[in-house]
């Protein structure tokens, strides 16, 4: 099971020009498909001026969500290169924009396949990448004297510990990776009065 992804860590750009035609790429950690459409709606007001806005995004631990826009350009010159980037780098959850202004010259479509791709690499190799893990959670309750037994396996298992409660009925959540959940719940399950109560 796939349970991490590369991503980028921060906002960053690159710059690209050709011919008199600027290309400002961005490029952006994204969460979601919420997040992608509230950027794109800020680049459209911030760069109202632009000849063209295009963009590409992928989304989900294997990239199975993505979308590419010309916004104008020749079909294929602009989003595709833009997202052939961001899968050459092998990344996920990450928005990139490139914003062209147009220098009065026609660079003809191997022209602005190659700007797009080089302003998008550009932006993508000024970002920290990072790889995160897809993570679970779950909540669980156990009474006190168990507590030794349950932080062992908690801590056997590389589980983060989230709001604990340490009474005489303790509780807790944890976030651990997607692919070491059922490990967690089975050998919490063997400990006397645990009660798994949630897991998402």
């Amino acid at each position: 099971m796939i349970d991490t992804y590369k991503t980028i860590a921060n906002r960053s750009e690159g710059l690209y020009k050709d011919k008199g035609s600027k290309f400002l790429a961005f490029a952006i950690p994204v969460e979601g498909i919420e997040e992608v459409n509230l950027e794109l709606e800020q680049f459209r007001k911030s760069y109202f001026d632009a000849r063209h806005v295009c963009y590409a995004y992928m989304l989900g631990v294997d990239g199975e969500q993505y979308r590419v826009y010309d916004d104008g350009e020749p079909s294929g010159t602009a989003g595709r290169p833009i997202l052939g980037q961001i899968r050459s780098f092998g990344l996920s959850n990450v928005l990139v924009v490139v914003v062209r202004y147009f220098g009065g010259v026609l660079l003809g479509t191997g022209g602005l396949t190659v700007a797009y791709k080089t302003a998008a690499a550009a932006a993508l190799s000024n970002a920290r990448i990072l790889e995160k893990t897809l993570d679970a959670q779950i909540s669980l309750s156990f009474e006190y004297p168990y507590t030794n037994e349950v932080m062992s396996i908690i801590k056997d298992c590389e589980a983060q510990i989230i709001d604990p409660k340490y009474e005489e009925l303790c509780s807790m959540s944890l976030s651990i990776r997607q692919s070491r959940l059922n490990e967690l719940k089975e050998r919490l399950s063997k400990v006397e009065s645990v009660l798994i109560t949630s897991d998402e």
